[in-house]
């Protein structure tokens, strides 16, 4: 299938045609979206000439003329050829320019009679060949092993995919206005850690050769984050990628987007402020409205979000944690009976939620009252130490924010990053790192703060209404393609 258009090139380079378009010899002075979004409703079109660029696709011949699509970013118009008015390049058209060339058109614009906005091409430049079949004009591209190997040809193919990353970077504009507004920084920090530090999580590794040493790709930018709190930066916030070695899933890729931000003189309770108003707002900027449909069920963004706990509603599952912090026999059972391998306690916490709670969280729900022993950087409740201060944010049975009140006395992180390297020293991978460094900077003093952190990807997978992740990272992890 491919001989035809190699034949077709050839053809372009003996008529003195370069089939990649060089040199340029005129520039769009308006695209082809703003061309149709602008004039599409427009009774009375302009006197006016038109250079704009894109892709040909569905080429009807009929006879002496021509009508095809030209396809833009986001948009597509029609563009019609008459042979008397272009002469030979309307024969170089008709025989050698194929479905997915670039080209550039110049022309006006005028209606068809079934009202459709055309341009009347007056000129035309050749901009590049598409040397490879596209797929079936009904069928399209499917297969999404294909779709996501191939994401150059699925977003030309399929309208909509681009439309979702066009909303991606309209939510990530949107985040970034926000706190701007609101006096917070963006700030950069390392994504090369000679310690894995911020999450309880898996890193990548590599090596460093000039410094002859191992070092990780971040699983989060948090304590870098919290050094700038200390250094008297008073809001702070980095929107960025980290790298977690998991497993890969529909609602995992093991490089993701995150935004984290830091406030001084906050708790907790700013940042359940801050979080819905944020993300309430951001929907409704999506979608006009705030009650939205995902994958067949409704979500209602209106603020405030309700809030549950989480050792009271894991007791309402028959899981007590007080009993699980007491009993190893009970502590098996458990494990035991939701198929939980790992039976240190924190894992077993952690997966009793995930098992047991998660599954009835659609509409927005803040989840507090958080085990000590999986939350070594948040700050203890004062009523009971056992229990700290942060939430985590469901949408959807998705986790998509994680915040504290941060934990700034620097003997108890001293003894909670201890507990950690003990669990680590029995095999939990997932355990946090000791980072002496970050001791020392908390006794320096570090004010009362409030942390959050929040989750892009899985966001856009609600907004866009896709069932997942893969739909919105442009190019997923995968495995190598099999020779």
């Amino acid at each position: 299938m491919e001989n035809y258009r190699l034949r077709h090139m050839e053809e372009l380079k003996k008529n003195g045609i370069n089939p990649f378009g060089y040199p340029l010899k005129k520039r769009p002075n308006i695209t082809v979206d703003d061309l149709k979004k602008k004039y599409k409703n427009e009774q009375e079109l302009p006197n006016q000439t038109f250079i704009t660029g894109g892709r040909i696709l569905n080429t009807r011949h009929h006879g002496k003329s021509i009508f095809a699509d030209l396809l833009g970013q986001e948009e597509k118009i029609q563009i019609y050829l008459k042979k008397d008015e272009l002469d030979q390049k309307f024969d170089i058209f008709k025989d050698n320019i194929d479905n997915g060339d670039w080209i550039m058109v110049e022309g006006f614009l005028f209606r068809t009679k079934t009202g459709e906005i055309t341009i009347h091409i007056k000129d035309y430049d050749f901009l590049s060949k598409c040397l490879l079949e596209l797929p079936e004009k009904w069928h399209g591209l499917k297969n999404p092993e294909i779709r996501y190997r191939q994401r150059y040809l699925d977003l030309f193919v399929n309208p909509q995919v681009k439309k979702n990353f066009v909303i991606r970077n309209k939510i990530i504009k949107f985040l970034r206005n926000y706190l701007d507004n609101l006096g917070f920084i963006e700030v950069e920090t390392p994504m090369l850690n000679i310690i894995p530090t911020g999450a309880l999580a898996k890193p990548f590794k590599t090596f460093h050769n000039a410094l002859g040493t191992e070092m990780f790709l971040r699983i989060a930018p948090e304590l870098y984050l919290k050094r700038l709190i200390v250094g008297n930066f008073e809001k702070v916030y980095e929107l960025g990628k980290v790298f977690r070695n998991e497993g890969i899933s529909t609602k995992h890729n093991p490089e993701f987007t995150i935004l984290e931000l830091y406030q001084a003189f906050a708790d907790l309770s700013d940042m359940i402020n801050l979080t819905e108003n944020l993300i309430s707002d951001l929907v409704f900027h999506i979608h006009q409205t705030k009650q939205i449909d995902y994958q067949g069920k409704n979500i209602d963004f209106s603020t405030p979000f309700r809030k549950i706990s989480f050792p009271e509603e894991l007791y309402k599952k028959g899981v007590d944690i007080e009993k699980l912090r007491q009993d190893k026999n009970y502590l098996e059972k458990v494990a035991k009976d939701l198929n939980i391998a790992n039976k240190a306690l924190s894992h077993v916490i952690d997966k009793s939620f995930d098992e047991l709670v998660k599954p009835d969280l659609i509409n927005p729900t803040f989840v507090i009252d958080y085990p000590v022993e999986i939350s070594p950087l948040a700050i203890s409740k004062s009523d009971n130490p056992m229990y700290v201060e942060r939430f985590e944010l469901f949408v959807a049975n998705f986790e998509i924010a994680n915040a504290f009140s941060e934990l700034n006395d620097p003997f108890e992180q001293e003894s909670r990053f201890t507990q950690q390297k003990e669990l680590k020293e029995t095999g939990e991978e997932e355990a946090h790192e000791y980072d002496e460094d970050y001791i020392n900077a908390l006794k320096y003093g570090l004010p009362p703060t409030g942390g959050l952190g929040f989750g892009i990807d899985r966001i856009v997978m609600i907004l866009t209404n896709q069932n997942s992740i893969r739909e919105i990272i442009l190019f997923p992890a995968m495995l190598p393609k099999e020779e």
